[in-house]
């Protein structure tokens, strides 16, 4: 049996194991989440999250030095960057007129009276982009800051590059490191179906049917928004800017989408998504290195569908009317505070307070959604990496499109 069928069963029993517990026996799953579930979801997240920071470090580093040209690695930064803010853009949009269409916050009632959230308070853009370049490289590596770890990836793979046959031990050195980690990705993959069992049981099983049934009507437009984006946007760029068939796209990259969805992080997953765009996507070593930790980071289209959903939803609860120029300003901060919140921890609900206080809107009502955030953000998460994957892939086309017209050209 293939791994992927492995971990999609595995997710299915997990999902129907959970709920089932939850109904008929929630003594049965407490005690079963606490020595069975939690253990095998949260052993299989730390043997991947184990492998996130060098896979990072030796996948970028050497991306960079194989790309050769540093005007290369400028187009492909601009290309990569362009795609993530397009698709995020069109992602909140998507997200607001469905709300719109439905309008999940008119049906039933909801009890904002003793709804409370405190929002954590975001750094400013100006910020993130000053912090961007470590003062300490080895902090930057023990706190996980994806942002300073690519952008000291990107200096070291620089100077390799430029110093040339003075760093080939170095470059071999690195070269290797990355075959050891992507050995140990496969390696760790074996246990992936384990891990998604005990992470969705817990996941679905602590949520319940009263918690889906309350908020039943958010739930579908989130999914829904998500669905379309999936399809019409990255099917729709694959198809028209890759030039590839979208279906083959999606069956060859589901694997590491059912591991996103059961993870519900893009960082844990990227060695994952990186070894199945490079292996079964056929995305060269050096763009899937470089575009996929970047997108981990600052791409966040299944968020950005939430904040749009969200916003209207908390509105229409608190009977407030959104003119055009809040929608607009919904839509700009959402796109900013992507790239401005990169790597803060919990940075979906940060970056919905952020969104909410921008068009005075009560940053209370994300108690509302929160209970059952933790489901949807599963959702989000496959949404992320897939869109990461997809630039990835058109990226990588287009770069061996401009090759073929130089090489042409110089014949």
């Amino acid at each position: 049996m293939k791994l992927s069928t492995k971990i999609i069963i595995a997710l299915i029993l997990g999902a129907v194991v959970g709920l089932a517990l939850n109904i008929f026996a929630p003594d049965t799953f407490t005690v079963l989440d606490k020595y069975a579930f939690t253990p095998l979801g949260q052993i299989f997240l730390s043997l991947i999250k184990m492998l996130v920071v060098p896979i990072v470090f030796f996948s970028i580093t050497l991306g960079v030095a194989g790309l050769g040209d540093p005007k290369k690695l400028g187009r492909i930064g601009a290309k990569t960057i362009g795609y993530f803010l397009s698709t995020t853009t069109v992602a909140i949009i998507i997200g607001l007129v469905l709300a719109f269409a439905i309008k999940p916050g008119t049906v039933g009632t909801f009890d904002t009276t003793n709804a409370e959230f405190e929002a954590k308070e975001a750094p400013p853009v100006s910020e993130t982009l000053l912090n961007i370049i470590p003062s300490n490289p080895i902090q930057a590596f023990a706190e996980g800051n994806m942002l300073q770890i690519i952008v000291f990836s990107i200096f070291v793979g620089l100077g390799i590059t430029m110093l040339g046959k003075k760093t080939k031990g170095l470059y071999d050195v690195i070269d290797q490191g990355n075959e050891l980690m992507m050995y140990l990705v496969n390696l760790i993959m074996k246990f992936a179906p384990y891990g998604t069992f005990g992470l969705i049981a817990t996941a679905v099983g602590s949520q319940g049917l009263d918690a889906m049934k309350a908020m039943g009507l958010y739930m579908f437009v989130v999914v829904l928004a998500l669905f379309i984006h999936v399809i019409v946007t990255y099917g729709g760029s694959i198809f028209f800017l890759a030039k590839r068939n979208p279906i083959e796209f999606f069956k060859e990259f589901s694997p590491a989408m059912t591991v996103a969805f059961s993870t519900s992080s893009s960082s844990a997953t990227l060695p994952v998504s990186m070894n199945v765009a490079q292996k079964r996507l056929r995305v060269p070593e050096q763009i899937s290195s470089f575009v996929q930790p970047l997108g981990a980071t600052i791409n966040m289209d299944g968020t950005a569908i939430m904040q749009g959903v969200a916003t209207v939803f908390i509105a229409q609860v608190y009977g407030v009317d959104l003119t055009l120029t809040m929608l607009i300003t919904v839509v700009l901060t959402a796109v900013l505070a992507s790239i401005g919140t990169a790597g803060v921890p919990g940075v979906g609900l940060i970056m919905l307070a952020m969104v909410l206080s921008s068009v005075n809107l009560p940053v209370e009502g994300i108690a509302l959604i929160i209970g059952i955030d933790r489901l949807l953000d599963m959702t989000r998460t496959a949404v992320n990496i897939t869109g990461d994957a997809a630039c990835a892939v058109i990226v990588a086309e287009s770069e061996a499109k401009k090759e073929q017209q130089t090489s042409n050209l110089s014949a």
